[in-house]
């Protein structure tokens, strides 16, 4: 793990040459156009916000000016018109109307920023769903080869950890720098306004600070993003391996072994999450503490020059809190900064899951019907995994007759289940081709060959969720034919164990069926097959788990279920084959010989 991390690590150098903006586009490309039109009217509102902060920030100077003042300001002609319009008479009236305004401008701004907040967050997060719907719809329409290709916990990662990743920490800080900045530009222009040199050189300072913090630790923020997401998938499959072989390690007692290798993942995981953390957070209690210190000399300075203290206070007073609300939205910047560097490889990880093609034919729907009514045919077939992998594989030819029942034997590694991966439709041959009734199987086509299939693995899936709806597995439960159900249950010998029990057909499985034996499991994955109602049924090594006398009585049960009903299958038990039409033994990859059973 440790090599491979530093593999990863020397090139990260090199990663993160490329631009943030390609990183930031490569994510908002895959932002559905409702939810860009959507961002539109937020940055308008982020601008309404922005100026109600510094209509906030603006009231404070007549109203200190009236408390310190108010003779002065009652004189002054640009209060003419505010006297008029509220009939004031004294200086001492202007006091009451000047607190309504600055108590009504500071509770306006504060309803905006709180309407920001929300606007942005529930965009943010409505987005997120449309990722991850995005990459679960695009990881499920991948072929076959590319799910057995890669782990699993990969996959859940980003679905779960990954694509929060994205907007937390990048969606989400994108908006608050737009937002910050567009806070920045306006409030230091009105602030400007008022005090131009005191302002410019405080806060250019304030902005060199912050960007050689971002020099100082760009590095840093790399190298532990990188980390993150390789320790984080890590922590994922450590916990599936774990939790999925808890039988095994109950009866080992290596569950300190378990535990050990969880700690050597999750504790540089921590680590490098914390230290990505204090790099956001630490720049701020600098720049607060500089801040109050020009502050007080700002404060000394104004008090020295003409006009004295009673001058002086408004101006210290405005130029306080514009700094107060300037300070928080360039540390939110930098933190934003922060959040997306540090999790820049997470994102990416999400993007390459978004990148993935999916066949027009299947999203559209318009492909080309397959019938079946002949055979099916392989012709010169081989195949392997990838270019640098054995052949698998090697020159099958075989012709499979529609309402036949085929067999399949070899030893373990022969290629059995391999064909039959082909023959359904779920692996693509390397060389040669697969015909049913003279069409060949293509891209076009392969959606409805699949559909004409059903089978029954070795390994039964079931959800943690009812007999029925195990039975029917991807079918609306509100559209599930009941009766159907209880039929396939018949056919497949288990509807006598089913009635037993109190709930009977709503009878919950447990994860992974573990309630169930695994007798019972393959009898519900036989009854799934059979309520599919498919011309092609595939078992491989389907009824492996059942006893001598169910599996004849099963097997003879699928027999009768109609003479157009092409049967396949991979079996351990030589009597399973007995009513096969032909005998298929693989041998090296390759046929050894097709014959009957008798003749085996």
């Amino acid at each position: 793990m440790a090599i491979a991390y530093q593999f990863k690590m020397n090139k990260v150098s090199n990663i993160y040459k490329y631009s943030v903006r390609l990183h930031i586009f490569k994510l908002l490309k895959h932002i559905r156009p409702q939810r860009k039109k959507q961002f539109s009217l937020l940055l308008i509102l982020m601008i309404a916000s922005a100026f109600a902060e510094v209509f906030s920030i603006g009231s404070i100077l007549p109203f200190l000016s009236v408390l310190l003042d108010p003779e002065m300001v009652f004189q002054h002609k640009y209060a003419d018109s505010f006297i008029k319009l509220f009939e004031i008479n004294s200086p001492e009236e202007l006091l009451l109307p000047i607190t309504i305004l600055f108590g009504t401008a500071a509770l306006f701004a504060g309803a905006m920023r709180l309407l920001l907040l929300l606007a942005t967050t529930r965009l943010a997060y409505a987005t997120g769903a449309d990722l991850t719907i995005d990459v679960y719809r695009r990881t499920l329409y991948q072929p076959y080869s590319v799910h057995i290709s890669r782990n699993s916990s990969s996959v859940i990662n980003v679905m779960v950890s990954k694509v929060n990743s994205a907007i937390q920490s990048t969606l989400i800080p994108i908006l608050q720098i737009i937002s910050s900045t567009i806070m920045i530009l306006i409030t230091l222009t009105f602030l400007v306004s008022i005090e131009p040199v005191i302002t410019s050189i405080t806060f250019a300072g304030f902005g060199v600070i912050y960007l050689l913090v971002i020099f100082l630790t760009n590095f840093s923020l790399a190298s532990n993003s990188k980390r993150i997401a390789l320790e984080h998938n890590q922590v994922v499959k450590l916990l599936q391996e774990g939790l999925g072989s808890i039988r095994n390690i109950i009866l080992s007692g290596n569950q300190e072994l378990y535990c050990n290798l969880y700690q050597k993942s999750d504790l540089p995981l921590r680590r490098a999450q914390g230290t990505n953390v204090f790099i956001g957070a630490s720049p701020r209690f600098g720049i607060e503490a500089l801040a109050m210190a020009l502050l007080g000399f700002m404060a000394y300075f104004a008090t020295t020059s003409d006009g004295g203290l009673s001058k002086a206070i408004p101006l210290i007073g405005i130029l306080t809190l514009g700094a107060q609300r300037l300070l928080p939205v360039i540390q939110q910047i930098y933190v934003s900064w922060a959040n997306i560097q540090s999790s820049r490889s997470s994102v990416e990880d999400t993007i390459d899951f978004l990148d993935q093609e999916i066949p027009e034919t299947i999203t559209s729907g318009l492909f080309n019907k397959v019938s079946f009514k002949n055979n099916i045919t392989i012709k010169n077939l081989s195949f392997r995994y990838a270019d640098d992998e054995p052949w698998v594989l090697k020159d099958i030819n075989l012709i499979i007759k529609k309402g036949s029942i085929t067999g399949f034997i070899g030893s373990t590694g022969t290629g059995k289940s391999t064909l039959i991966d082909i023959i359904m439709g779920l692996l693509k041959p390397t060389k040669g081709s697969l015909f049913v009734d003279g069409e060949e199987i293509n891209n076009d086509n392969i959606c409805s060959w699949r559909s004409h299939i059903a089978e029954v693995p070795q390994m039964i899936f079931l959800s943690d969720d009812t007999i029925q709806n195990n039975i029917a597995l991807g079918v609306d439960p509100t559209s599930i034919n009941k009766i159907k159900v209880k039929e396939s249950a018949k056919r497949a010998k288990i509807d006598n164990i089913i009635e037993s029990w109190p709930k009977k057909y709503s009878s919950l499985v447990g994860e992974r069926g573990v309630r169930l034996s695994g007798g019972q499991r393959q009898r519900i994955g036989i009854a799934r097959a059979i309520y599919k109602e498919s011309d092609v049924l595939i078992f491989d090594e389907a009824t492996s788990a059942l006893d001598s006398k169910t599996e004849k009585k099963v097997i003879d049960d699928i027999n009768n279920l109609g003479e157009s009903l092409t049967i396949m299958m991979i079996a351990h038990r030589i009597s399973t084959l007995e009513k096969c039409d032909q005998v298929v033994e693989l041998e090296n990859g390759m046929i050894k010989r097709i014959s009957s059973f008798n003749d085996l």
